[in-house]
């Protein structure tokens, strides 16, 4: 290799740490300030809105309105943990039997049934779409930052409000006004199993058309609130 060549080779690597560094501070930064300051929007937000734009769909808004876990139906933080992460008041954002499950499924099945609550939104708050070792990586870094700084309570507060329901619907506020037209404080244990039922593929699914599937779906995740305790549940843990 020519000096030239040895030099650029060298700055080049310098650029990339220092590129590395800044999303590093600002993840950081990110995971400090929004342990208690409304997030105004979502990696994932973003991706979308820039994709919509990208292929030419300029009528498309990602939106989303923020609300505090005291404005949202304390059937709508049972409904996502009885179907998505049961575990959720007592791991450290890993549940390490879910992951064991999948990785003896030689990692093709089920890859959201081993994602928590904590690595949704990690991954819904500061990372892109994918299922990269790399974006993987990355993803479980953030969950031990939020899991470390945040309480249980504000990552499912957080979750709920960057969640995506539909096609450019994001939170559990806007989610409730569209397809319910009512404040998410207002939803009903169906509502709320409802909506956490489309959740694994909110463009495919759709809550204001539900299909068979979901209204099995939704009739599952009602008996899985029930086995759980109901609102007690959530008090036990304080979670609402």
């Amino acid at each position: 290799m020519s000096k030239s060549k040895g030099k650029m080779v060298q700055r080049l690597k310098r650029l990339a740490g220092r590129v590395l560094l800044a999303w590093l501070g600002l993840w950081l930064a990110g995971i400090v300030l929004f342990a208690f300051l409304p997030v105004p929007f979502s990696a994932v937000m973003v991706e979308r809105q820039l994709g919509a734009w990208f292929s030419g769909r300029f009528d498309y808004v990602a939106h989303s309105d923020w609300v505090g876990m005291d404005e949202i139906s304390p059937w709508m933080a049972l409904a996502v943990i009885a179907s998505e992460d049961q575990k959720f008041p007592e791991h450290w954002g890993f549940d390490v039997h879910a992951i064991q499950q999948v990785l003896d499924n030689d990692g093709s099945e089920r890859m959201r049934g081993a994602s928590t609550l904590s690595q949704q939104t990690a991954k819904n708050l500061f990372l892109w779409d994918g299922r990269s070792w790399v974006r993987k990586g990355l993803e479980a870094g953030l969950t031990v930052g939020l899991e470390t700084v945040w309480t249980k309570r504000r990552i499912l507060t957080v979750y709920l409000n960057i969640a995506e329901f539909g096609n450019g619907v994001f939170g559990v506020e806007e989610a409730s006004q569209r397809y319910f037209h009512k404040p998410a404080s207002r939803l009903s244990m169906a509502e709320a199993a409802l909506l956490a039922a489309v959740l694994p593929n909110p463009i495919r699914f759709r809550a204001d058309a539900p299909s068979g599937y979901i209204r099995q779906r939704q009739q599952w995740i009602m008996r899985q609130m029930r086995q759980l305790g109901g609102e007690g549940f959530l008090n036990r843990y304080q979670l609402h």
